[in-house]
């Protein structure tokens, strides 16, 4: 019929082989990335790594900034799915949760299993901000987003009377914030040799004495 206009016919094998490449690309510049930081990094030596064409690396994710934003949301959220923290299943049972101490040690738990994932590329990306404006904003929408989550936790504390006297919101979530931070988790882990096991024990302990009235509650 005239004027009728074909639409690309894009078939589930296909689909499927441009997910497997992207995967692909996103494990191959993680281990760049981490291994000699953002700024040493080139498009050209992830397609290498990755063992696909420079241009097949620009078509899926444009520029390296955006490469880094990308696989930067796969370690945070743990899938591709464009799912924000505040609304993945593992956050919201953290504040469900109804006793105090175990809504901090659900925290620290979860906070371990992302940056045993993550812990890695976020000192990349903290150093990456110094030399890349690009990269510079999304560290700064990292740390926006995460003083943001620490201040919901918080926020069901106090909504609940659970926050030690002297201590409010705003203060609450700076604690939480710092005892969190990646910063904290890199000296203790990777400089100063602590387990993730060990770690997440200290957090959780170290956010029930500094937040909670009654810090002793059975942990998990």
């Amino acid at each position: 019929m005239a004027g009728t206009v074909k639409r690309p016919y894009e078939s589930p094998r296909r689909r499927a082989q441009a997910e497997a490449t992207r995967r692909q690309i996103l494990a191959a510049a993680q281990r760049l990335f981490e291994a000699q930081g953002y700024a040493a990094t080139t498009m050209a030596a992830i397609a290498r790594e990755a063992g696909v064409a420079l241009k097949t690396v620009y078509v899926a994710f444009e520029t390296k900034g955006g490469l880094l934003r990308a696989l930067w949301h796969v370690l945070l959220r743990g899938d591709e799915a464009d799912v924000a923290v505040q609304d993945r299943s593992w956050y919201r049972a953290v504040l469900a949760e109804p006793d105090p101490g175990r809504r901090l040690d659900r925290t620290a738990h979860n906070s371990r299993v992302v940056k045993e994932r993550a812990g890695a590329l976020l000192q990349a990306i903290h150093a990456g901000a110094a030399v890349d404006d690009d990269v510079a904003g999304l560290w700064e929408r990292i740390e926006g987003d995460f003083y943001d989550n620490q201040r919901g936790i918080v926020q069901t504390l106090a909504d609940d009377g659970a926050l030690r006297q002297g201590v409010d919101l705003a203060r609450g979530t700076d604690i939480l914030w710092t005892l969190n931070h990646p910063d904290v988790w890199h000296l203790l882990v990777h400089v100063r040799g602590w387990t993730p096991e060990q770690w997440e024990a200290w957090f959780a302990a170290s956010a029930r004495m500094q937040l909670l009235a009654t810090p002793s509650r059975a942990a998990r």
